[in-house]
Order: structure tokens, then sequence, then C-alpha cells
């Protein structure tokens, strides 16, 4: 998103709004992986709201997860499967 930053004057700059990315260390029982994510606080929340990151993949469909997620998810199964 964009928009203006106002001073007191009144004069108008263009700024942005970036999301709040944090770099998580998330760790996968299933594989017993560790792996370096940059989540928002909301997906970190989600994350724990559905019991971990295992839970949370197998949970998800993969055309809603990045490619490199989607990756780990087919880890995931193929382990969980065998």
């Amino acid at each position: 998103m964009v928009g203006n930053n106002v001073s007191h004057a009144n004069n108008k700059t263009k700024r942005r709004f970036l999301p709040n990315l944090q770099v998580v260390t998330l760790i996968s029982d299933i594989l017993g992986q560790k792996f370096r994510l940059r989540l928002t606080p909301n997906g970190l929340k989600t994350i724990e709201f559905h019991g971990g990151l295992d839970a949370f993949l197998l949970k998800t469909s993969s055309i809603k997860l990045s490619p490199d997620v989607a990756a780990i998810k087919k880890k995931l199964k193929k382990k969980a499967s065998a």
C-alpha cells in the first residue's frame, strides 16, 4: 500500500506501508528439521492455532502457500505417508 506522510505544516511526501515480516525458525516434528521462514505475526499465530508447522501444512491447500513452503509440505506428505 502507498500513502502520504503529512507534516505539521501539511507537507505531503509519498511513503509505503510494508508488511511486518519476522524471520522465525520453526521445527517440523515429522521431518525433524528446522526451517527459517519470513512470516507476519498473524501468520505465526495461525500456525500456532493449528497446532504447529506440521498440522498447519497438512490442513492448508498448496495453492495458498508460497513455493518454498509448498516444497516443505511435499516432503512432509511423503514422509508422513511412508
